[in-house]
């Protein structure tokens, strides 16, 4: 079973990481988030959860209106080839989230360390970085260092590229 937000907020308390969540109805899209956000300040997250020809999986974290060119991103994040969508039943069995609630913080559930995640660095020049807590019904924020700080909790590598154009 996927872990829970409140096992998440615990994984999180024990790292000494204090975060804040707000809550909200569902947001599918980075449309829906921006016209629900009100004054949550810091740099919010697009992520997409990637899959090569060989079935390495990535998670790309990048600002919310950040361009990714997908048709070269795969030379930037050290793909085998061009990279597409990941399925949703992957997304769920790798990252325990549904498609519109995919989050960094997913890592989590990933304890095969299949997924290599990749920050922003334009995303992670913000000194908090909001992201949703395994579900798409709330927004949390995160010192971005703490991030990175969780990332390598989670056992993956903490890799910051420009993947955004």
């Amino acid at each position: 079973m996927p872990k829970t937000e409140a096992e998440l907020n615990a994984f999180l308390a024990d790292l000494g990481i204090s975060v804040s969540t707000v809550r909200h109805p569902p947001l599918y899209t980075v449309a829906d988030s921006q016209a629900l956000r009100g004054e949550i300040a810091g740099g919010h997250t697009k992520n997409l959860f990637l899959k090569d020809k060989k079935d390495n999986f990535f998670l790309v974290s990048v600002g919310e209106e950040a361009e990714v060119d997908l048709k070269q991103i795969h030379h930037l994040i050290g793909a085998a080839s061009r990279v597409s969508f990941g399925k949703p039943e992957m997304l769920m069995e790798l990252l325990g989230v549904i498609p519109g609630a995919v989050t960094v913080f997913g890592l989590i559930n990933d304890s095969g360390r299949r997924v290599k995640v990749v920050l922003d660095q334009e995303l992670m020049s913000h000194a908090v970085v909001n992201a949703h807590p395994l579900t798409n019904e709330a927004t949390t924020s995160i010192a971005s260092a703490d991030l990175v700080r969780f990332v390598e909790a989670t056992g993956h590598d903490a890799v910051i590229l420009k993947v955004s154009a």
